[in-house]
């Protein structure tokens, strides 16, 4: 017994080196798991989820990747600054590949199973609508940053693109001045141009343009065939003050200026007043036969302000070596060549940095409390400072530019502080009594 005693009160006596190490390797084990597991937790802690909604395949990547790229950029720069409220914005990127009802399934995704406190996506008004049950029915929030046609209002989206008042209402206005009296409206086939250009018709018929002088075609998504079409534009354009209204989309821009260019159609003879072709969209177009033809945004590249010359700088800097500061998260295909600015890019930035001060000020991540306190947040942008309104709408400048050969526009006419109005009575009833 006294042999056992001593053993037990001298351990050292009876442990050999090999025993040591596997009670000193054990215990280090244990301690790394529980180092690990503590980091995980604090990591988890220390970030929120964002979710990026943008096709990056199919006939909208030519304009929805830039997107994508642009909301990474943003999401670093606020997460150099110290993140939203103490946490880091986490990026969860998926790719609805231009299919609509792929759309609401990603929406899903990103509402159910990653559980984002925000979603910034969509571009196309046909996947907006996909996904707005989802996000209703989940109570999730959608920023949407490309121009539409309005006629919706949901508490669970903010719009800060375009409404048609803030774009297509301005550019036929600006033709009306010009002297033009015949317009062509081309578009390709779904709801944002559908909608526009009926919208238009009833706007132009207030202005006196009678339904001889107005044409409206639509074309598929990636529709490549426009001889048929341009021959038919050259021959309604022949008499002179003819303009063409275009609300299409994505890469079937494309071959239309080709065959617009090739038809010998010019900016001279038939002026092309486009409201989805920005800088970007520019990449892939002939830019030298586009000359003289025009856009209208809430933004372009080439304004003069400290704010604008920060925001292309710094993105460009970002794209040579794309990274999301402070999250685990690889920054994939960003192609760093011959890039640009346009508006949809300043509107996505713009959104995420409203939401950051909603945030903020309500102190929480909580929907419906971020939702209120967004309303009536400024931001001082590239273009000038924007509002967001209870209807979910910017108040916002807005810039009518002619494309130059370098695929950048001049600015030729601006005007200041516009209300975006989704709902057309509204602006149309109130046309309507100023000119009688």
């Amino acid at each position: 017994m006294t042999t056992l005693k001593n053993n037990l009160l001298k351990p050292k006596d009876y442990i050999t080196t090999d025993t040591m190490k596997i009670h000193t390797l054990k215990k280090m084990l244990m301690t790394l798991g529980l180092t690990a597991s503590l980091a995980s937790a604090t990591w988890a802690a220390e970030t929120v989820k964002v979710g990026v909604l943008h096709s990056l395949s199919g006939t909208m990547a030519i304009s929805e990747t830039s997107l994508k790229d642009v909301l990474l950029f943003t999401f670093d720069e606020i997460n150099k600054s110290g993140g939203v409220m103490g946490k880091m914005i986490e990026p969860v990127v998926v790719d609805p590949a231009s299919n609509w009802p792929l759309f609401a399934e990603k929406a899903k995704q990103l509402l159910e199973e990653d559980k984002v406190s925000v979603v910034f996506g969509c571009w196309t008004s046909v996947s907006r609508k996909s996904v707005l049950p989802v996000f209703e029915k989940d109570n999730g929030l959608l920023f949407y940053p490309v121009q539409y046609e309005g006629e919706e209002l949901s508490k669970n989206i903010f719009y800060t693109a375009e409404a048609v008042n803030q774009q297509a209402v301005p550019a036929v206005d600006y033709m009306l001045a010009e002297g033009k009296k015949k317009f062509y409206l081309l578009g390709s086939d779904y709801v944002y141009p559908r909608t526009t250009n009926k919208i238009l018709k009833q706007y132009l018929k207030s202005k006196g343009i009678p339904d001889s002088d107005i044409e409206e075609i639509y074309t598929p998504f990636g529709h490549t065939d426009y001889q048929t079409i341009v021959a038919a534009v050259k021959k309604f354009a022949a008499g002179g003050k003819a303009c063409i209204i275009s609300t299409l989309n994505g890469d079937t821009n494309v071959p239309f200026f080709k065959e617009f260019a090739n038809a010998g159609l010019t900016s001279e003879n038939c002026p092309v007043v486009s409201f989805s072709i920005s800088e970007d969209e520019f990449r892939g177009l002939p830019a030298k036969d586009l000359v003289g033809h025009l856009g209208c945004w809430t933004y372009f590249m080439s304004i003069k302000s400290p704010e604008n010359t920060a925001f292309v700088d710094n993105f460009m800097s970002w794209i040579k070596e794309p990274k999301v500061t402070g999250v685990d998260y690889k920054v994939t295909g960003v192609d760093a060549k011959k890039r640009v600015t346009c508006s949809p890019m300043n509107l996505s930035r713009m959104g995420v940095y409203l939401w950051k001060q909603g945030v903020e000020k309500a102190g929480t991540f909580d929907v419906d409390k971020v939702r209120e306190a967004l309303i009536g947040q400024k931001f001082k942008g590239p273009a000038g400072e924007v509002t967001m309104q209870d209807n979910h709408h910017l108040i916002n400048n807005v810039f009518i530019g002619e494309t130059l050969a370098t695929g950048q526009f001049k600015i030729i006419k601006t005007l200041g502080a516009v209300p975006g109005e989704p709902f057309s009575e509204k602006f149309l009833t109130k046309t309507t009594a100023s000119a009688k």
